[in-house]
């Protein structure tokens, strides 16, 4: 087994904004209406990019996405269907794509989305056309609950003994484990810290360790890069941010929905 770990260093998300950003979000969608396949915030804009393809609003069973070709429901290139609407217990979408001969499904499960608790992603691909090697799958989830508890405790205490997110991939040919937990800074930022494990399946298990042995300076590198760029992104994603609330907050959320 190899075993990879980098730390970042992070500003922080306030936690009462993204709650109340996500509050506004599940509001306006449970408000919204269908109309002639287009879906309307309260005030009658669609959102842009999405249709009711098949299915009633919000229902069970329902299919979204964008229907260039006519075709409707699992039949359209790329769609999502509404597996359950609770705001005030659970949201859970999935989505087939079919990209560069790869077809491709994502679950997205999210428990108490008004002030989100865990979010839970699956992913399962395959080539219609090839064999085992062409499978995959990988699973994750974010404890958000334990994320925040583990940014008030004090920056001189240990990490968490569980990590937070956890997500693991499974191959024809290994399995990999990764883990991210955070910790709060003297200066109020994050320290996250994001550790990979990948090892081989079976009897490959030995070529496996032989293959990681010899790559293991460009798989470290590229790791480090890896967890640099997502830390970059989140820098970006962070600064484009509007730093509102309450209705101002709302009224920012519903055009970032309904502009092209």
């Amino acid at each position: 087994m190899a075993r990879f770990e980098h730390t970042v260093t992070v500003a922080a998300l306030d936690r009462h904004w993204f709650e109340e950003a996500a509050g506004h979000a599940v509001d306006l969608f449970d408000a919204s209406r269908e109309q002639d396949g287009a879906i309307l915030l309260p005030g009658g804009r669609p959102i842009h990019g999405l249709r009711l393809l098949k299915g009633r609003h919000l229902q069970s069973g329902a299919w979204y996405g964008e229907d260039p070709e006519g075709k409707a429901g699992e039949d359209a290139p790329e769609a999502a269907v509404l597996r359950e609407w609770r705001p005030s217990g659970t949201v859970e979408v999935e989505s087939r794509v079919a990209e560069e001969g790869m077809s491709l499904r994502v679950g997205v499960r999210l428990r108490e989305p008004r002030t989100p608790k865990a979010l839970e992603v699956s992913l399962d691909g395959h080539n219609p056309q090839g064999g085992s090697l062409y499978r995959f799958s990988g699973r994750a989830r974010a404890d958000l609950h334990a994320w925040w508890a583990a940014l008030d405790r004090p920056s001189s205490a240990p990490p968490a003994a569980r990590a937070p997110v956890v997500g693991t991939a499974k191959h024809r040919l290994g399995k990999a484990r990764l883990t991210v937990t955070p910790r709060p800074a003297e200066d109020g930022t994050w320290r996250v810290s994001v550790v990979l494990s990948v090892r081989g399946r079976w009897l490959l298990r030995p070529v496996a360790a032989v293959g990681l042995l010899l790559a293991r300076r460009p798989v470290e590198r590229g790791f480090r890069e890896g967890v640099d760029g997502a830390a970059e992104e989140w820098a970006e994603l962070l600064a484009e941010l509007p730093s509102l609330h309450g209705e101002a907050l709302r009224a920012e959320i519903a055009d970032a929905l309904t502009t092209p």
